[in-house]
């Protein structure tokens, strides 16, 4: 089985800046993700929004290198992928949370844009539940004025929003059951609404790197070769958990994050 995008699909989504839904697991294997989540959590606590969680969690290293994950994403980028980021996104049944309207390349600095985000669904995701709003095309332009916002309701951590008025009506709800994945570009204006279900809304979400992508507001970075080779050397080559937060591996990634964060600041989105 391969999940390759056809060519009408590649033009949906670079017209759109965003494609869903694609099929990566059935029910029960979805299900299974689901459970060792949440069994993750019990042993290690709570997981929401751990930075590269692919590099303290070998579960998490596992839905970042899925094949029919990897098929989807070398369709916008090419044969040889990057894992830049993971994190998992949780919002909790009546907690509140939203995330605003904002585009993910805004403080990321990555150049060109050769940048394609996967969101996985280990939950459903719907509109009660706070699925993902996407503006079609408003990947076209350029980034757009942001403020922070830092309100205790945002789960950005900079609160970061798009300065201009949004026409929500022109939005469009990115609804997927588990198992499904969503594509989007860094630069979609994209937002979600609080959980209001009886249910966890749960994601895997990563971004994924062409090797000749660059970081321009530091001198370093690093990323997880998952697909193909790197001829260009850009970022530091990182190595996947080995197992569930092995001490070693924390240290290692307590380490990246703490030297991205010295130019990047706290992460975004």
């Amino acid at each position: 089985m391969s999940a390759e995008l056809s060519i009408d699909q590649v033009e949906s989504y670079k017209r759109d800046g965003f494609l869903a839904p694609i099929r990566v697991a059935g029910t029960d294997e979805a299900a299974a993700w689901r459970r060792e989540l949440e069994e993750s959590e019990r042993r290690y606590g709570k997981l929401h929004y751990v930075a590269k969680a692919h590099l303290v969690l070998d579960f998490a290293h596992r839905l970042a290198s899925h094949p029919l994950v990897l098929d989807a994403v070398s369709s916008i980028i090419g044969p040889d992928i990057l894992l830049w980021d993971s994190t998992f996104i949780i919002k909790e049944p009546g907690d509140g949370k939203k995330v605003s309207w904002h585009q993910d390349l805004t403080y990321w600095g990555l150049e060109p844009d050769d940048i394609v985000s996967v969101w996985l669904a280990l939950s459903a995701a719907t509109i009660e539940s706070g699925c993902m709003l996407m503006m079609p095309g408003s990947h076209t332009g350029p980034i757009a004025a942001h403020y922070d916002t830092k309100t205790s309701d945002n789960i950005l951590s900079r609160g970061q929003t798009i300065a201009e008025p949004i026409d929500e009506r022109k939005a469009r709800c990115v609804a997927l059951e588990p198992g499904e994945m969503s594509l989007h570009h860094g630069r979609v204006w994209h937002s979600s609404s609080p959980n209001r279900s009886q249910d966890r809304r749960i994601a895997y979400n990563a971004q994924y790197l062409a090797p000749w992508v660059r970081q321009t507001v530091g001198d370093w970075d690093s990323a997880l070769l998952v697909r193909g080779g790197d001829r260009y050397g850009h970022f530091e080559q990182e190595r996947a958990a080995s197992g569930s937060f092995v001490p070693a591996d924390v240290a290692r990634q307590q380490d990246i994050s703490a030297r991205r964060a010295a130019y990047l600041g706290a992460k975004t989105g």
